[in-house]
C-alpha cells in the first residue's frame, strides 16, 4: 500500500502582508518584493459601498499575501520603500 505524499506544514497557509488602495504604492512595493526576491501574491478586492468609509472612498483595495515563514524577511524589505509609500501602506501584524 503506498504512502501518500505529506504536505508541508505551511503549505497553502499564505498570510496578508499589507493592503493600500494606490495603484501606484501597490506596483512600487511589488517590485521591490520581486527584486529581493520574496515570493508573494498580489489581488485586487472590490469594497462594499457602505465600508468605502474605512479606505477614504477607494473602491478597491490591493492585499499582498506572502507565506508565513517569509514574513519576517518580508517586513524587512517593506523597509526600503520610500517613507511617502510606506506610510500609504496598511501593515498586518502577527
Amino acid at each position: 500500500m503506498k504512502r501518500k505524499p505529506k504536505i508541508s506544514k505551511n503549505c497553502g497557509k499564505d498570510i496578508v502582508l499589507c493592503e493600500t488602495t494606490n495603484r501606484i504604492v501597490s506596483n512600487r512595493t511589488s517590485e521591490l518584493l520581486l527584486e529581493q526576491s520574496v515570493p508573494f501574491s498580489k489581488n485586487w478586492h472590490r469594497v462594499p459601498f457602505f465600508r468605502r468609509r474605512i479606505y477614504h472612498g477607494a473602491n478597491k483595495v490591493c492585499v499582498i499575501s506572502i507565506n508565513r515563514t517569509q514574513y519576517s524577511h518580508a517586513r524587512r524589505v517593506l523597509y526600503l520603500l520610500e517613507e511617502r509609500d510606506y506610510n500609504r501602506l496598511q501593515l498586518n501584524v502577527i
